[in-house]
């Protein structure tokens, strides 16, 4: 009898637990629901309409994480469309009429690694360990003799969305077919020996030293020796001399190609 009772009472307390647990569930599911509307933060819908029109590289060129945060960007005004380089004229311009903002077609660029030496560049030491640029250039530097000279570890390959890049003979060489400008590469390179051009250029300088020629010679067989000629023969006055170094105004290069004839180390190459 005792028992029975006893058992009763414990279904029955059981009973009581077990609705009081599910109305406390339902009482803090509504209050999660609530607080979750209350606090959510309201997307604007333009945020994936410029999104779909983007390149979706996600390369990082832009200086943002990816598309998507470079979108936001956009959206709050925080960004500037000709900071994307991988995205097409055209979807440019379909982003500017969604966002109300003026829009000015780009010319196609391209990126050229602005150094000759690679093998042809003397070393200071030998390098054992990880072959990654960013690794070696923690190390003294990095192992070259010139403190501007490529250093081959592929960083920027590694970076390219559009594996555009090549190693050879420990100097990286960019694919101009491949290439959308992104400038990804540019922004992880830790020499910052990286440029963006006009992919209508067809000439470059592949240098990026500010040494004296002495010293540029005694580091590397292809380095600039800021002797001048190139800018002297420029029948379009295309190049001038900065801090012993050959800068080209691609706004004035007619690609005569002068330049690589007449430079002396062959620092100024043909694309």
């Amino acid at each position: 009898m005792s028992i029975l009772l006893l058992n009763s009472i414990n279904v029955t307390s059981l009973i009581y637990v077990i609705i009081i647990v599910a109305v406390l569930a339902i009482i803090f599911g509504i209050l999660i629901v609530a607080v979750s509307k209350i606090c959510a933060v309201k997307e604007d819908e333009r945020e994936n309409a410029v999104k779909e029109r983007l390149a979706g590289a996600n390369c990082g060129g832009c200086g943002f994480k990816g598309c998507s945060d470079y979108a936001k960007a956009l959206v709050e005004g925080k960004a500037k469309l000709c900071d994307c380089s991988a995205t097409s004229n055209e979807d440019k311009e379909e982003i500017a009429k969604i966002l109300n903002i003026e829009f000015s077609a780009s010319s196609p660029v391209f990126a050229v690694v602005k150094c000759g030496g690679g093998i042809k560049a003397k070393d200071k030491f030998d390098y054992v360990g990880n072959q990654d640029c960013v690794a070696q250039a923690n190390a003294m530097g990095g192992k070259k003799v010139c403190s501007f000279a490529c250093l081959g570890g592929g960083t920027c390959a590694k970076s390219c969305p559009e594996q555009g890049i090549q190693i050879n003979d420990q100097l990286t060489h960019t694919n101009k077919a491949l290439c959308s400008g992104c400038g990804a590469c540019a922004r992880n390179c830790p020499k910052g020996i990286i440029e963006i051009i006009p992919k209508s250029a067809c000439v470059y300088v592949a240098c990026s030293t500010n040494c004296k020629g002495k010293e540029v010679m005694s580091a590397c067989e292809v380095g600039c020796i800021g002797c001048g000629l190139c800018a002297k023969n420029c029948p379009e006055n295309a190049i001038t001399m900065v801090n012993n170094l050959a800068v080209i105004d691609y706004s004035k290069c007619t690609g005569c190609k002068t330049c690589v004839a007449k430079c002396p180390r062959h620092s100024i190459k043909e694309i």
